[in-house]
């Protein structure tokens, strides 16, 4: 469980409508940064609603993260416990946009949540626009992939959203699709370049790269740490107590795992270098969960009764009780 984490209503922050132009978006902070601004306010908790205007103007002025932000929807409300879904920015390309002013390590919990630290985008990119031959921003986006394909590599088919302006003034997405080689290998949080794919330059100037990090679908049996993979296990109490050989599912497909005599819940069996491949590959840890059947039936619960008489078992003989 991550710390506690509150919505921010972006648009109440900034006092305009969730259809509000871009302009009006613009005349709105430059309003509330006079009015709240530390050095002249008067108003109460000044400094702390300057941050807050900063931090919303910084989302919303930026017709990427408007975009992004707003899939989020409108049924949020400021103060809620928030936890963004894994999956919530997939395929959405994120360029520059540029800084408020404000400073991007006051930022909120939430803010880095959505948009990393600071927002997408570069200082250099930024600031190359000034030139009037300018290599295109580079974009960034967010992949989710199988981990079965980490272990095999594969070409995958994106469909990658990304905002312009319209004539009206307002964000509208547009969409393309790029078919993407996913190496053997690859790790959650490595980014894939594809050059060339990223914004258009200015004047002879070429295009920016499309930088897409990499992470994974939630896996119904593997959790994933680094390039270790973790797989629980269920096992009887007969092959935990006096061991067996069984079959155990990895990526790469079943294996014979020999589980050793005496086994508890909580053992860590290692399979090296069946984690994630690479020059020094990861490791698989099988975790042991015994599994207890069920006293279901009437022969189930004499070989129960069968079982304690014959074990005079007491797990809690260790708490002096």
């Amino acid at each position: 469980m991550g710390k506690r984490m509150e919505f921010k209503d972006y648009y109440d922050i900034m006092g305009v409508k969730r259809d509000a132009t871009q302009d009006e978006i613009k005349r709105a902070y430059r309003k509330l940064a006079r009015k709240y601004h530390p050095d002249v306010s008067k108003e109460p908790e000044a400094e702390t609603r300057f941050k807050e205007v900063g931090e919303a103007y910084e989302v919303l002025k930026d017709p990427e993260k408007r975009t992004a932000y707003d899939q989020l929807g409108a049924n949020w409300k400021s103060g809620q416990d928030f936890r963004p879904p894994p999956d919530w920015d997939q395929g959405f390309e994120f360029h520059g946009g540029g800084f408020t002013g404000a400073d991007p390590d006051q930022f909120s919990d939430f803010f880095e949540s959505l948009f990393g630290r600071g927002g997408f985008g570069g200082a250099h990119a930024r600031s190359s626009r000034r030139e009037f031959h300018a290599r295109g921003e580079d974009s960034h986006a967010k992949v989710l992939i199988d981990l079965e394909d980490a272990y095999r590599g594969t070409t995958r088919t994106l469909n990658l959203r990304h905002t312009e302006l319209g004539p009206d003034g307002r964000p509208r997405l547009a969409e393309r699709n790029l078919n993407v080689s996913i190496p053997k290998g690859i790790r959650q949080g490595q980014h894939i370049r594809l050059a060339g794919q990223g914004g258009a330059g200015t004047g002879k100037g070429g295009p920016g790269d499309l930088f897409l990090e990499v992470e994974f679908h939630p896996h119904s049996v593997y959790r994933v740490e680094g390039k270790d993979v973790y797989l629980t296990l269920p096992v009887a109490p007969w092959e935990a107590a006096l061991g067996a050989t069984v079959k155990a599912p990895t990526p790469n497909g079943a294996v014979d795992l020999k589980i050793p005599p005496n086994s508890t819940s909580g053992r860590k069996l290692r399979l090296k270098g069946r984690g994630i491949p690479a020059k020094e590959p990861g490791d698989l840890y099988v975790v042991l969960q015994v599994a207890l059947p069920k006293a279901d039936s009437e022969s189930a619960k004499a070989a129960y009764a069968a079982f304690e008489k014959a074990l005079g078992f007491n797990p809690r003989a260790h708490l002096g009780v």
